[in-house]
């Protein structure tokens, strides 16, 4: 049987999270109508991705490393601030535990894509180091975090970047 992170689901999830990574990371190098469409491209599939993975276990008894630290953290979120200015803040609606309150809040886009980065960068620095079972127990804790709450903030960013208009229509 062949193993978890080489099978076709695994790999088409890591190489859309690395493609997320990137594109988080040069967000600078785009204009903003151009750098919104291409997360409006991305992260369906990542959505998608992530949710064709199959179950797995991790190997490993100790939890995976973190990689991304505050500062990194920091920097995507400033820079996407600073590309989105105005059209970075939207009204959603809290969600504990998958029940809907009558409560609105002010969300922002570059917090949930900057969580979500955090996520991700982390699963591809474990790939990067070639450890098949740091590797493993990277995939199933990205996995386990997107049920518990970055999927959540995926939808929600999705829904905001898609409301933002388009200058251009």
């Amino acid at each position: 049987m062949q193993s978890y992170i080489y099978q076709d689901a695994t790999i088409a999830f890591v190489t859309a999270a690395a493609q997320t990574c990137l594109l988080i990371e040069k967000c600078s190098e785009h204009d903003r109508e151009e750098w919104r469409e291409q997360l409006l491209r991305l992260l369906p599939v990542l959505y998608l991705r992530t949710r064709l993975l199959e179950p797995a276990e991790k190997m490993l008894d100790e939890e995976p490393q973190r990689f991304v630290t505050e500062e990194d953290y920091n920097y995507v979120l400033v820079g996407m601030r600073e590309l989105l200015c105005q059209d970075d803040a939207y009204l959603d609606v809290f969600v504990d535990q998958g029940i809907y309150t009558d409560e609105v809040q002010t969300a922002y886009i570059s917090e949930g894509l900057a969580d979500i980065y955090q996520e991700l960068k982390d699963l591809a620095a474990a790939f990067q180091t070639g450890e098949e079972t740091i590797m493993n127990d990277a995939v199933v804790t990205c996995r386990e975090a997107f049920d518990a709450h970055w999927g959540q903030k995926l939808l929600a960013v999705m829904r905001a970047l898609h409301a933002i208009q388009d200058s251009s229509y």
